[in-house]
């Protein structure tokens, strides 16, 4: 498999004719988790449709690239907000869902194993609707992993869980994801400041690059650069939620 590319994305959206955010600039680098936050609203999932071609209720004018010029969607892994599990399909199944689409075989071992790592072995044979909704996401961050693919799109995947379960899987999806090419979408400073080796703050008008302490993630969620990119984050996000509540009032 080719190592991770960068990407760039460079433009302005808008839909029905209002601007919703741009011009703008994006740059995610290879092999590492870029963090994005901004106020609700804001286009930060749409940013990730984008990367990923879907089709959105709106025009981008700009550029989407990678580094190696490759085309990007058949290389991208992507969790969306809501799990996305087929009902008619227990956990097991779910999880290898990627591959019975594309034909292949799918590796149960990993599956299982994987299953295992977010802690769901006692519900794989279980259907969606007798899953709790942290269950649910998880089963569906393990199908995200169960893809292997060199991008992972990630949209507020930890949002649903419990904060003992939500430290847990981020670890392990660090651990899974290292090397590969990472946007994360998220509305928590503290999860940005202990996953993101680049953290972007995005507004209508810009995307900003945000300091981010200066060890390497996974941090320590107590490590005091840990907690002082937190609250920075959250003060500023404050800032930015006030800021929008004026202009729509």
């Amino acid at each position: 498999m080719k190592p991770a590319p960068s990407i760039s994305l460079a433009g302005s959206y808008t839909i029905n004719g209002d601007h919703l955010f741009g011009p703008l600039t994006i740059d995610i680098p290879a092999g590492q988790w870029t963090c994005l936050l901004g106020a609700s609203g804001i286009g930060k999932s749409t940013i990730l449709r984008l990367v990923l071609g879907l089709k959105t209720a709106g025009v981008f004018s700009g550029k989407i690239t990678a580094s190696d010029g490759d085309t990007l969607a058949d290389r991208i892994s992507y969790m969306a907000q809501s799990d996305l599990l087929l009902p008619w399909l227990n956990v097991r199944e779910n999880v290898v869902l990627g591959a019975r689409l594309r034909g292949e075989q799918p590796d149960m071992l990993r599956a299982g194993a994987l299953i295992e790592r977010v802690g769901l072995t006692p519900h794989q044979d279980k259907h969606p609707s007798a899953l709790s909704g942290g269950m649910r996401q998880r089963a569906a961050l393990a199908r995200t992993l169960m893809e292997d693919r060199p991008i992972v799109l990630l949209d507020e995947p930890f949002s649903a869980l419990d904060a003992s379960t939500r430290a847990d899987m981020q670890e392990l999806a660090a651990e899974m994801l290292a090397e590969k090419t990472v946007l994360l979408v998220t509305h928590d400073p503290a999860e940005a400041s202990r996953l993101g080796h680049k953290i972007v703050l995005m507004s209508a008008s810009e995307a900003m690059i945000w300091d981010h302490p200066n060890t390497a993630p996974i941090r320590a969620i107590d490590a005091p650069e840990t907690l002082a990119c937190q609250s920075a984050l959250l003060s500023q996000l404050r800032g930015q939620n006030l800021e929008a509540s004026h202009e729509t009032a």
